[in-house]
């Protein structure tokens, strides 16, 4: 089944575990062979900001936000008891759940344990469109979904980070300049880098739908832009594991390490939610859509604060890079498990009954 599901991908996005894999492998090699690599990066700097790398990360998220249907955010409003659902497990159950699974896997870890947990903030905005079209749910929803959480992430990522990175982990023990972030620093890194493209793709997609049209805009603009998203999420790939390639040799498991509390993050977000949207007697295409919502996440954001507030060679920007890694395989199993319950679990009749 994850084949079928796979093979409606577009060839890029099919393949994108093999780009990411490609670019980290490269990364290192050049950071292995090439010893002037180090220097000649960090002579682009402005204060703590790399010039290169902040372009690289503003064009990565730029295309994302201009994707989002944001004049369906009234949509959700019209799935009262869903959409109450989504919210509370996105922004309330999924924090708490990666800072769980971090402390558990990762607390002997200090830098990998807060790049996972800024995967765990970043609420998905962009590749949920395509797990949940594959899974044939509900489009409308989860326009209105992705809408929610883009303007969520711009009000409240900043405090959540500040919570979540700077005052939980020494109550659990985790103690050192890892966890010694101030708001400030990440709320400037979520305007840079979300802000600032939020805005672009804000009136980039108003003005160029009353200027075009939205037939031309959807289906010739977008696809076109979304191809930088994955030059510029590689070109930062390459650099961030060129800067740490003697140490990735080194720690070759470090990968596996993150990766594991990762795919069971994934697993549990969308067990959790499709049990309970289930249990609110939701059809299967809403059902669906929140449950992979709540799946997965947006690491170009997560990547993008870590690089900024804690560094282009930290632990933490490697951890937060395995984010799409492993998402990318786990959630085309997911959708081709939602697929399998769709059948097992949703009748014909039942399928048309929507909870309001």
């Amino acid at each position: 089944m994850e084949t079928k599901a796979a093979g409606r991908l577009s060839f890029l996005d099919r393949f994108l575990t093999l780009w990411i894999f490609t670019a980290m492998a490269a990364g290192v090699l050049v950071g292995w062979g090439v010893p002037g690599v180090v220097p000649f990066v960090n002579r682009f700097q402005a204060g703590t900001t790399n010039i290169p790398i902040a372009i690289g990360l503003i064009l990565m998220m730029y295309p994302v936000l201009a994707k989002v249907r944001y004049e369906a955010f009234g949509t959700a409003f019209r799935h009262g008891k869903v959409l109450a659902l989504s919210l509370v497990v996105n922004w309330i159950v999924g924090p708490i759940v990666m800072f769980g699974l971090a402390m558990l896997f990762l607390h002997g870890h200090q830098d990998y344990a807060v790049g996972l947990i800024l995967v765990g903030l970043a609420r998905c905005i962009a590749m949920v469109l395509v797990w949940n079209d594959l899974a044939k749910a509900d489009r409308d929803l989860v326009a209105g979904l992705v809408a929610f959480n883009a303007v969520f992430q711009v009000l409240f990522y900043s405090v959540y980070a500040w919570i979540f990175v700077t005052i939980l982990p020494p109550l659990f023990g985790m103690k050192g300049s890892a966890v010694d972030v101030k708001m400030a620093d990440i709320a400037k890194s979520v305007f840079i880098y979300l802000g600032v493209p939020f805005i672009a793709g804000i009136v980039t997609r108003f003005s160029l739908i009353a200027a075009k049209g939205r037939d031309w805009y959807e289906k010739s603009f977008v696809p076109r832009i979304g191809k930088v998203t994955l030059a510029a999420l590689l070109f930062t790939i390459v650099v961030m594991f060129s800067l740490k390639g003697n140490l990735i040799i080194q720690l070759p498991l470090d990968v596996v390490r993150v990766a594991i509390p990762l795919a069971l993050y994934f697993a549990i977000m969308f067990g959790v939610t499709f049990f309970l949207s289930r249990r609110l007697g939701a059809a299967y295409e809403p059902t669906a859509t929140v449950s992979l919502t709540a799946a997965s996440n947006d690491f170009e954001l997560a990547i993008a604060v870590a690089v900024a507030v804690f560094g282009i060679g930290s632990g933490v920007a490697f951890s937060a890079v395995i984010g799409p890694l492993v998402e990318v395989p786990v959630m085309l199993g997911l959708v081709n498990v939602s697929l399998w319950l769709k059948g097992r679990l949703f009748t014909a009749s039942g399928a048309q009954r929507q909870v309001r």
